[in-house]
């Protein structure tokens, strides 16, 4: 004997929308409050530590663009050699 599932009872989707706007409008509420209790608790680089960590990326980036520029032009020069 096979068994009869239940008949689902068919809501409207006004009713269910309106409970599910609710719950992600509060989701979405709690969300941004916890992100701001968060933020408040990173600690925050002051001017000097800023500039001082800035002065450091520019030199690092500089640094590996010039290792990469001169890898890609013996490369080329390779690659014209084996080519042309």
């Amino acid at each position: 004997m096979a068994k009869e599932k239940p008949a689902k009872q068919e809501v409207g989707k006004a009713a269910t929308k309106g409970g599910k706007d609710k719950a992600k409008k509060g989701k979405m509420r709690k969300f941004f409050r916890e992100v701001s209790s968060e933020m408040k608790k990173v600690s925050w680089p002051n001017k000097k530590e800023l500039v001082n960590y800035t002065g450091v990326v520019i030199a690092f980036i500089a640094i590996v663009a010039v290792i990469v520029g001169v890898i890609d032009f013996f490369l080329g020069k390779l690659l014209g050699l084996i080519i042309g």
